[in-house]
């Protein structure tokens, strides 16, 4: 038999998108998810505004939306502790997010909310750790309280590059409210091998980010297709499947857009080859899709 876009990898693992690296509009999104064959979304922005910040109205219009299309939500990639938000910042931003963010994934039937751990604002590695174990302990305590999970991504923050800081955060807040989200490009782009570190935190990863990348001539990753880069994504996704990961594999290319350096734009072609790149591998490394 064929194989079929969209059905189930080993061990039920599921393939979704980061919806913005597609398109804009919520409509764009969810037309680039299903001409792959998936009915999943990561959300993050729709219509270049984050989910919390959507008003009531376009909330409910983008969550019917969704529903009639039968397309599920993985995750919301939230604004909590990014790099947009130093740990000297005003923290009620965050914990106003978390808020919003309770009732809207109880409506998009997600409980996976992906946060950061808080660029420095200039504090030395002490206080910046104090301060940002602080917060993250008491969005745990809040999320836990309201039914969601915190899945901590390697990228900006006190953590976000080293896997002994995750661990820290995961250990000894002892929330099963925080766990970690694993982007299998970030490595390159931040300048540390990947592998080494899914090794260490890979027993707390909930969810995984797709991506590849090659160290640019000027220091700047080049994002490219996965398994053509440096980050080594077969050999990450083989040590997620050996080690019982049932989660979701959710694409974001960066090829396009450049959410944190607010260049480019969604592109459903670029996203939807970038998701045949995902199979194709996918068949190379497990014997096909299931």
């Amino acid at each position: 038999m064929p194989r079929r876009s969209g059905e189930a990898l080993p061990d039920g693992i599921r393939l979704a998108g980061i919806g913005d690296e597609a398109a804009p509009g919520l409509a764009d999104q969810i037309g680039a998810v299903a001409e792959l064959g998936w009915n999943r979304l990561e959300l993050r922005t729709i219509g270049g505004t984050p989910v919390a910040r959507l008003d009531e109205r376009a909330f409910r219009g983008a969550a019917e939306r969704l529903g009639t299309a039968g397309t599920d939500v993985a995750a919301v990639a939230s604004k909590i502790g990014d790099w947009s938000r130093p740990v000297t910042g005003d923290f009620a931003l965050d914990l106003d997010e978390l808020e919003v963010l309770a009732r809207r994934c109880a409506v998009l039937g997600t409980r996976l909310v992906r946060v950061m751990s808080y660029p420095s604002g200039g504090l030395d590695d002490a206080e910046w750790g104090r301060r940002a174990r602080e917060r993250l302990r008491e969005l745990a305590r809040r999320a836990e309280d309201r039914g969601l999970v915190l899945a901590h991504e390697n990228c900006t923050g006190w953590a976000g590059d080293r896997a002994d800081r995750m661990l820290d955060l995961v250990t000894g807040i002892g929330s099963p409210a925080l766990r970690l989200l694993f982007d299998i490009g970030n490595g390159v782009a931040h300048g540390y091998p990947p592998l080494p570190m899914l090794r260490e935190i890979v027993p707390y990863v909930v969810h995984v980010h797709v991506k590849d990348a090659r160290a640019g001539k000027d220091g700047e990753a080049e994002f490219v297709s996965p398994g053509t880069g440096h980050a080594e994504v077969a050999e990450c996704l083989r040590l997620l499947l050996r080690n019982g990961y049932s989660g979701v594999l959710s694409i974001e290319p960066h090829i396009a857009l450049r959410p944190h350096l607010g260049s480019g734009a969604g592109d459903p072609a670029a996203f939807v080859a970038y998701g045949r790149a995902l199979e194709s591998l996918i068949a190379d490394v497990f014997g096909g899709v299931r």
